[in-house]
C-alpha cells in the first residue's frame, strides 16, 4: 500500500512530563526507544579488517547496538569508518550510537555524511527524521518521514515516526490514519500499536486507546512505554485503580502519585474540551480522594 500525503526505545514521571511539555515529552519517547547499557571499563577492539569481513563487522556492531551495548557498538563502527571512510552503513551506525546517547547534533552530522555519499540511504534518512523529532523540528521530521515512505511505503519505523510527529503537532486524526494504514501492512507491530494507542488517548479517545494497548501489553516482549501509555489511558478514563496497579509495578510510589495527579488534570481538560463539566467534577473529586 502506498501512502498519499495529506494536504496539510528512560521513563519520566508525570511531574517531569509537565515541566517538559506533556504531549511533546510523551511523544518524543514514543518516537524511538533504545536500551542503553554503558560498560564500566575500557572497550578493546573486537577485530581488525584482516580477521573479520566488513559485512561481519557491521553485523556484530548492529547486534551490539540492538542489545544496548553502546560502547562496543561505537568501537566497532569507529573501526569500520576509519578503515572505510565512505561506508554508508558504518557512518549511519555511528550516528545511531550518538543518537541513543542523546548527542543528536553529532548524530545528524554522520547521517548527513552518509546521505552525501548515498542520497537514497533509507536508514540515514530515518535517522535524520528521528533527530528532527528530538529537536522539535516537526515540519522537518514530517517531510523526512514522507521521503522515506515514498521509497519504502510499508516501512513501520517511518510510519511510527510520522505518526508521532503529527501527534506532536496536534493532528491526531491524521496520525491515527497513518498508523492504521501501516498496521494493515505490518499487523501486530508493537511499535505501531503502542503509538496508535497513545495517539488515541491524546486525541480524546482513551477507551479506544485502552483496547489497543491491552493487545500490546499482553505480550512479554511489548515495549516498556506501552505499559505507561496503558496506565495513562486508564487514568484518562478515571480508572485509577488499574492505572495505579500498572504504575506501581514500574515506578516509585511518589512517581505513581505524580502520574495519577497528572492524569486527573488531563481528564479535567478533556472534559472541558468535550463540554461535559459534570464529568470534570466527578473525575476531579475521585482522583483527589484517591491520591490523598
Amino acid at each position: 500500500m502506498k501512502f498519499t500525503r495529506p494536504l496539510l526505545v528512560p521513563r519520566v514521571s508525570a511531574a517531569a512530563v509537565c515541566r517538559l511539555g506533556a504531549v511533546a515529552a510523551l511523544l518524543a519517547l514514543a518516537a524511538c526507544t533504545t536500551t542503553v547499557k554503558q560498560s564500566s571499563g575500557p572497550v578493546q577492539p573486537v577485530s581488525g579488517p584482516a580477521t573479520l569481513s566488513l559485512k561481519g563487522e557491521l553485523h556484530v556492531a548492529e547486534a551490539a547496538l540492538e542489545s544496548g551495548n553502546v560502547d562496543l557498538a561505537t568501537t566497532i563502527y569507529m573501526q569500520i569508518v576509519q578503515a572505510n571512510p565512505d561506508s554508508v552503513p558504518g557512518l549511519t551506525g555511528l550516528g545511531d550510537t550518538l543518537y541513543v546517547q542523546g548527542d543528536y547534533t553529532r548524530a545528524n552530522v554522520y547521517y548527513n555524511k552518509a546521505l552525501s555519499i548515498d542520497p537514497n540511504a533509507l536508514p540515514a534518512m530515518t535517522g535524520n527524521a528521528r533527530v528532527a523529532i528530538r529537536q522539535r523540528r516537526l515540519d522537518d521530521a514530517i517531510a523526512g518521514y514522507w521521503r522515506v515512505l515514498a521509497k519504502a511505503p510499508n516501512d513501520p519505523m517511518a510510519a511510527a515516526g510520522l505518526g508521532t510527529a503529527l501527534d506532536m503537532q496536534g493532528h491526531h486524526d491524521e496520525a491515527q490514519a497513518i498508523l492504521r494504514n501501516a498496521l494493515r501492512e505490518n499487523p501486530g507491530d508493537p511499535r505501531l500499536e503502542t503509538n496508535l494507542g497513545l495517539s488515541l488517548v491524546l486525541g480524546g479517545k482513551p477507551r479506544e486507546g485502552v483496547n489497543v494497548l491491552l493487545d500490546v501489553t499482553r505480550f512479554p516482549a511489548a515495549p516498556a512505554e506501552a505499559r505507561q501509555n496503558l496506565a495513562m489511558a486508564y487514568g484518562m478514563l478515571g480508572n485509577n485503580e488499574a492505572a495505579e496497579k500498572i504504575l506501581d509495578a514500574d515506578l516509585p510510589k511518589k512517581s505513581t502519585q505524580d502520574n495519577l495527579r497528572y492524569y486527573a488534570m488531563q481528564r479535567v481538560r478533556l472534559a472541558e474540551v468535550q463540554g461535559n463539566p459534570s464529568v470534570t467534577g466527578r473525575a476531579s473529586l475521585a482522583t483527589q480522594k484517591k491520591v490523598q
